[in-house]
C-alpha cells in the first residue's frame, strides 16, 4: 500500500526504532524506578538517557521531560495543570480536539472564559493574539501546525510577545516535532506537547510534555512513582510530580532510537517534505475537480476536496481500489473546517514522510484522473 497518512501516525519507522522497542519487550521486562535489581536499574538508565537526549534536542533540562501516553495526555496535563481559575484563555480555530475539549470542559465548569481567534493569512500572528488579550488573560494555547492543512502559526513571535506578560504559553507540537527544530527556552514556550509516533518515528503509545525552565504544573494524575511512598501527595519535584504509574519502556526505547535518527537531519526532512507537498499541490491544481486548502509546507500536509465525492468516500475508494492510504473527514479539528468552509463534507488529507516518492504521487494523480473519467 502507498501510505500517505503520516500526520495520523508515521508510516516509516527506522529499523533501529523498531528493534529498540522489540528488544525492550523481549529482554528488558523490568519496571524502571521501581526495583533495585539489575534489569530495573538498566531500564532506569535507558529512561534517563532518553530524557537527556530529548532535553538536549528541545533545549531544556532532563527533569523537565515528562513522559505521557500520548500528545493528547501531554496537552491535558499541561492545560489542567497550568490554567488559573477565573482567568481568560486564548486559543485558535486551528486546534485539534486535544486542545479544544479540555478548554471547553473548563469553560463549562465556569473556571475560565475563552476566546477563539482566527488566523491571518499565513497562520495565527502576534497581532491576532495581541488583539484577543484581556486584562485577566493568563494562558495562550495553540498548535504549531494545523493537522488539517499544514498551516503554520507564528510560535516564535508569539512566544517573544508573551514574554514578561505573566501569560503561560502552551504549544501543541504534534505536527512540528521532528520536522522543524524547537527550542522551548529560546522560543519562550512554557509547555511543548509532542507525539512520539509521528515525526519522531517511535512506536505508538508515547507522548512527551517538554517544559520550559520557569513552567509550574499541577499534577493531573495521581499514583505510584517509586519514591516518597508514605507521602499522601505526589512528589513536589519533576518529573515524578507528573508521572504516575508504570512508564511505557518499549515505547521510550523506540523514541530514543527514533530521535537519534531525526537529530541533525531536520533540514533535510523539512526540504524533502516541502518538495513533496509542492509537487503534489502543483499536480492537483491542474485538476478541475479538485479544490486545494494547502500551500507547500515543510510538514508534509496537503488537504483538498473533490467536486464529485465526499472526502470519506473518496478516501475509502482510494484505499479499496487503488491501495492508497489517505485520510478523509474532519481530522478531529472541527473549527478549522468551519473556518475553511469544509464542515459539511470534510477534506482528503495527504500527509507525507520524507521516504515517500514522486512515483507514489503519480499513482495518486492517476487514480484521481481514473475516477473522474469513470464517474
Amino acid at each position: 500500500m502507498i501510505y500517505f497518512d503520516n500526520a495520523a501516525t508515521g508510516g516509516f519507522k527506522p529499523f533501529k526504532s523498531v528493534d529498540a522497542g522489540f528488544n525492550a519487550m523481549k529482554n528488558l521486562n523490568a519496571n524502571a524506578g521501581r526495583s533495585g535489581h539489575k534489569l530495573s536499574l538498566y531500564a532506569g538508565e535507558l529512561v534517563y538517557e532518553t530524557r537527556r537526549s530529548l532535553a538536549k534536542f528541545f533545549d531544556t533540562t532532563s527533569d523537565r521531560i515528562v513522559f505521557t501516553a500520548s500528545c493528547t495526555e501531554a496537552l491535558n496535563v499541561a492545560i489542567f495543570g497550568m490554567y488559573e481559575k477565573g482567568s481568560h484563555v486564548v486559543t485558535t480555530v486551528t486546534e485539534h480536539n486535544a486542545v479544544l475539549r479540555p478548554l471547553y470542559e473548563l469553560e463549562r465548569r465556569n473556571e475560565i472564559s475563552l476566546s477563539i481567534i482566527k488566523p491571518s493569512v499565513g497562520g495565527v500572528s502576534v497581532e491576532d493574539v495581541k488583539n484577543a488579550l484581556e486584562p485577566n488573560t493568563k494562558l495562550v494555547v495553540l498548535n504549531a501546525v494545523s493537522n488539517v492543512n499544514g498551516l503554520e502559526n507564528d510560535v516564535d513571535g508569539i512566544g517573544k510577545f508573551l514574554k514578561n506578560r505573566n501569560i503561560t504559553f502552551i504549544v501543541d507540537g504534534a505536527q512540528r516535532a521532528g520536522h522543524n527544530k524547537t527550542q522551548v527556552n529560546n522560543q519562550l514556550i512554557d509547555a511543548f506537547c509532542i507525539a512520539g509516533h509521528k515525526g519522531l518515528l517511535a512506536s505508538q503509545g508515547i507522548g512527551v510534555l517538554v517544559l520550559g525552565k520557569n513552567a509550574e504544573v499541577r499534577p493531573l494524575l495521581f499514583g505510584g512513582t517509586g519514591s516518597d511512598s508514605f507521602s499522601e501527595r505526589m512528589p513536589d519535584y519533576l518529573p515524578e510530580k507528573l508521572e504516575a504509574g508504570t512508564l511505557n519502556l518499549p515505547a521510550i526505547c523506540s523514541l530514543k532510537a527514533g530521535l537519534e535518527y531525526v537529530d541533525g537531519n531536520e533540514v533535510y526532512i523539512a526540504s524533502q517534505l516541502f518538495a513533496l507537498t509542492e509537487n503534489l499541490i502543483t499536480r492537483l491544481s491542474r485538476l478541475p475537480f479538485i479544490k486545494l486548502y494547502s500551500i507547500p509546507n515543510k510538514y508534509g500536509i496537503v488537504s483538498f476536496s473533490h467536486s464529485d465525492f465526499p472526502s470519506q468516500e473518496l478516501a475509502q475508494i482510494l484505499s479499496d481500489r487503488y491501495d492508497i492510504a489517505v485520510r478523509g473527514g474532519f481530522h478531529c479539528a472541527p473549527l478549522m473546517h468551519k473556518f475553511l468552509k469544509t464542515d459539511k463534507l470534510g477534506t482528503v488529507r495527504v500527509s507525507f514522510a520524507p521516504q515517500n516518492t514522486r512515483r507514489e504521487i503519480n499513482s495518486l494523480i492517476s487514480a484521481l484522473k481514473d475516477l473522474s473519467l469513470n464517474f
